[in-house]
């Protein structure tokens, strides 16, 4: 059964134990915590997981990338979701507190583009989308839309999406102070739908969900070039511009327990499960 993604994204924790459980037993316990992006599909396989296995229970928490990492480092979660890779500064953190981390690519992603349905604007070059995000373009109908101011949202910035975001598509510039920086997809999704002027990003899984609530425009390399729509084949492919990794991490080699957590969602089923879900299995 899928978890509604608007309470998941509120950074609230799912914990799932596994079916039949006996009586008084004690359950091994996996903390996961992080992305955002990632929480719906990792709650997924947290309930698929317990329900096979009676002796563990999985508890996913959100709040962010950043927020995941911190936990990482401080030692308060088993495994961090991450829609980014680590940093610089959080890498040197690591080694500083003697971690060994582990990383382990778990899923693909699309970061979709997405305007109020009524939009006529179909499709955004890479270089006007990062113009829109930096300021440079205010009105829809610099870019052929309606005589509309633009309405810019975007993650806050704790949040993996946030950082992708700003590296790939605005080349490391910073966004614009007009930016509305919501804390979760799910306002994303809900503020665009109401809002005729409104333009956000959001994981392909996300924009799935929302369905005719929001548009997913495509995304031109350049003027000459064919939109590209986020999907599992163009996502795989390398044809959309604006996918990523999603990663688990670990402070160090994980215990059996952990271990065995990751290796089902990097199994066949698992990965059947990332396709189901909305995201783009590995490999």
């Amino acid at each position: 059964m899928r978890t509604s993604l608007s309470l998941l994204a509120l950074g609230l924790t799912i914990a799932v134990a596994g079916c039949g459980s006996p009586a008084g037993s004690r359950a091994a316990m996996i903390q996961i915590k992080g992305s955002d992006t990632m929480i719906h599909l990792t709650s997924a396989w947290a309930q698929e997981y317990s329900a096979a296995h009676a002796d563990v229970e999985v508890a996913v928490t959100g709040g962010g990338s950043g927020t995941g990492v911190s936990a990482m480092l401080n030692g308060s979660t088993d495994i961090c979701m991450s829609s980014r890779d680590l940093s610089e500064s959080e890498r040197s953190a690591a080694e500083g507190l003697g971690l060994d981390v582990q990383q382990f690519d778990v899923a693909l992603d699309g970061i979709a583009v997405v305007v109020h349905p009524s939009n006529p604007i179909n499709a955004l070059t890479i270089d006007q989308i990062a113009d829109i995000y930096t300021g440079r373009i205010t009105n829809w109908s610099v870019v052929g839309g309606p005589d509309r101011p633009i309405v810019l949202l975007s993650r806050e910035s704790n949040s993996g999406t946030y950082a992708f975001f700003q590296e790939h598509v605005l080349d490391k510039e910073d966004y614009a102070t007009s930016a509305r920086l919501l804390p979760a997809t799910s306002a994303i999704i809900q503020s665009v739908g109401e809002d005729a002027g409104a333009i956000g990003y959001v994981g392909l899984g996300y924009a799935e969900e929302a369905g005719d609530r929001v548009k997913v425009i495509g995304v031109k390399a350049d003027e000459t070039a064919q939109p590209v729509v986020p999907t599992l084949d163009t996502v795989r492919s390398g044809a959309y511009p604006i996918a990523r990794a999603l990663h688990f991490y670990t402070a160090r080699v994980p215990e059996a327990h952990v271990q065995a957590f990751i290796d089902y969602c990097l199994s066949p089923e698992g990965q059947e499960t990332v396709k189901r879900e909305g995201y783009v299995p590995i490999g």
